[in-house]
């Protein structure tokens, strides 16, 4: 019998450094930013140095969003049949010139797409957390017993 009493917390927090290694393990998120009043969530391929998360754009909402308000959120998550995590960065984002922008060049910054994306944006955060949980799919335990189901759940 199904007993959750016994089993441990089924989420957790993850560590700032936990956070980071996911961040710098994954190469899509979830960018969110603000553009006349409303938010705005869109794609985007990234990479992180482990202190900013870097990703190339080029003119369009995503650009115009970020400059008329630099605080954004990116979000990153995973899941398994037994396990799921995510990760909330938010922060500002900026625009990188000149030789600042060359900080790109030595990381492992990959477009998925051959557009021309020429500006590069570094995320400099105040706040990263994440979470993990284990799922137990507690339905799959709630099936009475003698219910004369099968191992596909269908009546016999």
């Amino acid at each position: 019998m199904y007993e959750p009493e016994n089993e441990p917390d089924p989420m957790a927090e993850l560590t700032l450094a936990e956070c980071w290694e996911r961040l710098k393990a994954e190469e899509c998120a979830r960018l969110a930013y603000h553009l006349a009043g409303e938010v705005h969530i869109a794609p985007i391929n990234y990479t992180t140095d482990g202190a900013r998360i870097y990703f190339r754009t080029s003119e369009g909402s995503k650009l115009l969003g970020m400059t008329m308000n630099k605080d954004v959120a990116v979000e990153i998550d995973h899941w398994s049949d037994d396990v799921a995590w995510s990760v909330l960065l938010r922060g500002l984002a900026r625009v990188l010139e000149g030789h600042e922008a060359l900080v790109v060049e030595d990381l492992p910054l990959r477009p998925w797409v051959p557009t021309a994306k020429h500006v590069v944006i570094a995320i400099t955060p105040h706040v990263v957390t994440g979470r993990t949980f284990h799922l137990r799919r507690p339905w799959t335990h709630m099936r009475p017993e003698g219910s004369g189901a099968g191992d596909d759940g269908a009546a016999q």
